[in-house]
Formats: C-alpha cells, structure tokens, sequence
C-alpha cells in the first residue's frame, strides 16, 4: 500500500505513459502546469503541496527533445524549491544518449552534459529504460537504475514469433543484448556488419550468422530514421529468412521512418511506449506498441519503500 507521501507528476511529453503508471499504482496523477509564455519560455506551476514528499516526475525527452528536457529541468527545480524530500526523475527514454564519447575532434559528450544539468537542478535519482549504452549510468554521481524492456519484449517474442527464430543485432554494439534475447527465446544469433568506403558516403551490410528458412526479429534500443533497420532487413530478407521483424524500446520514430517502414520488407515493429507516437505510427499496419507501464510503476514502488529494483528487472548480458 503507497502512503500518502508519494507525489508523481508529469509533463508534456508523455503523460498518457504517466497516466497508466499512476492507474496501476492506484494513485492520482498530481497537479502541475506546465506551458509556455508568449515567447517560447517555459512555465511550471505545481498545483500541490510536496514539501517532505517523496516526488516522481515523469518525462521522455523525446521529441521535441530540448523543449521536453528543459520542461524536466525546471520541473526538478520547481519542486526542489518547494521542499521536496526526494526527486526521482523518471525518464523512459534518456534523449542524447547516442552521443555518449567523442567520435571525433572538437565534438562534444552530450549524454554527460544531460547527465549534470539533471544532477545540478536537483535531481536525487534517475529511473530509465533501456539506456544505448550502460556505461552512461557512470555519467551520474546519484544512482541510476536502468531498467529492461525484456520482461515485456521477451514474452511477445515467444508467443507471436514461430520456434525456429533468428534473433540478429543490426550492429556489434548490440550483440550481448541480441545474446541474452537469443538465449531466453532459445533462438540462434546472427549479426549485421556495416562497413563504409574511405569517404564514409558508401555502406556495406553483410550478415553473419544463418537465417535460411527462418523468421528473424532484429533487436535494437532505439529506432530513429528506420534507415539502418530497412536496409538490414532487406539483407536478411534477401538471405532467405522466412520473414523479418524487428523489436525496439524507444521508437523515436523521425522524419520519413513511417514510411520507409511501410516499403521496407519488415513484416512487423514491436516497441514500447516510452516514446507516444505520433498519429501516422499509429495508423501503420506494422507497428505494435507494448505497454511497459506495469515494469515503471513497480520500479517506482520499489524505490519508494527502499526494496530492490535491479534484481527484479536486470537482464543479464
């Protein structure tokens, strides 16, 4: 049973996500406003009292990214200033984790920035999801507990998908999280290799592993653009699997990934719900969206009375 102590509020960039967490914790979604001035400047009033109160506050930075992670900040500032005992800032999908080491001169780490503008506004601990890379929890000097889509994924993979599955990591940096699906479906491993030309305007994709006569689910945390994702499931299409599908968490979803989708040969995208989507996602054929709210609103119980949340939702690379 939840106390009166614990506060979740949301801002604008997911709150149906928000809503069903708070409708399966059996609380109510707090009050807050947050909009917009005349000149584009943001504008957060909380409609409630949170001094000593234990304060979730839920939001994507999906797109609009900069708007959604400036609305989190001063979001994290307002109820810190208004005497909040702890501030969780639940994130789903943690915006500019993509740019988490320098790739070249002269360039940023932006994920790091992201991690110390929450820290600096107030924050006193993370909750995420399927973060691109792990080592970006070392970004944070307050905890970070990322949780896996897997209890969701796994089991829609199992039950939708035929025995005779392929699970293929569209890169190598997605391998051990392609390994351990492989492993808990009891399906074979294959793997994309992209290679570019001395110019980096070419790119080859080879596919290492056996697809012949299978169905395939590629697996990645994010898609974006959905370019990479087409052309690899036109490689493997082409290497004789049955069908391909593809399984993502985040489904960002931008500029024309809708329909490249709908040309691709990809049978069908599984994703979550950590990012909305936009009306056109939902309209496609090929995208099914699974709730992970159930997963956030245990993790948030969890936290709140102190009991373990890793060893409930960890997978196991």
């Amino acid at each position: 049973m939840l106390n009166n102590n614990l506060k979740i509020f949301t801002g604008n960039a997911n709150p149906e996500l928000a809503q069903k967490i708070c409708t399966r914790l059996d609380v109510e979604l707090g009050k807050a406003h947050v909009a917009t001035f005349s000149d584009g400047e943001i504008r957060v009033e909380v409609g409630e009292n949170v001094r000593g109160r234990d304060v979730f506050l839920i939001q994507s930075t999906c797109p609009p990214a900069n708007r959604h992670l400036m609305e989190l900040l001063i979001m994290i500032d307002a109820v810190k200033r208004a005497s909040a005992r702890r501030i969780t800032a639940v994130i789903p999908y943690f915006g500019y984790a993509r740019q988490d080491r320098k790739v070249a001169p002269r360039v940023p780490i932006t994920a790091k920035l992201v991690a110390d503008l929450l820290s600096t506004a107030g924050a006193n601990r993370i909750l995420t999801m399927d973060l691109h890379v792990g080592q970006i929890q070392g970004f944070f000097n307050i905890p970070v507990d990322n949780l896996y889509a897997s209890p969701v994924m796994i089991p829609y993979i199992k039950e939708n998908f035929s025995n005779d599955l392929a699970i293929v990591s569209p890169d190598a940096g997605g391998v051990p999280r392609a390994r351990a699906y492989a492993r808990r479906t009891g399906a074979t491993l294959g793997l994309i290799d992209k290679r570019r030309d001395a110019q980096g305007k070419a790119q080859a994709m080879n596919l290492i592993g056996d697809v012949l006569g299978k169905e395939v689910a590629i697996l990645d945390d994010i898609v974006d653009t959905a370019g990479t994702l087409c052309e690899a499931a036109k490689v493997i299409s082409s290497s004789g699997a049955l069908n391909v599908n593809a399984c993502c968490t985040h489904a960002v979803l931008s500029g024309p990934a809708v329909s490249r989708l709908a040309e691709s040969e990809l049978k069908s995208l599984v994703v979550t719900d950590t990012i909305p989507l936009s009306d056109a996602a939902r309209q496609s054929g090929k995208i099914i969206q699974l709730t992970v709210s159930h997963l956030l609103a245990r993790a948030i119980m969890n936290i709140h009375h102190e009991d373990s949340v890793s060893s409930i939702f960890e997978i196991h690379f």
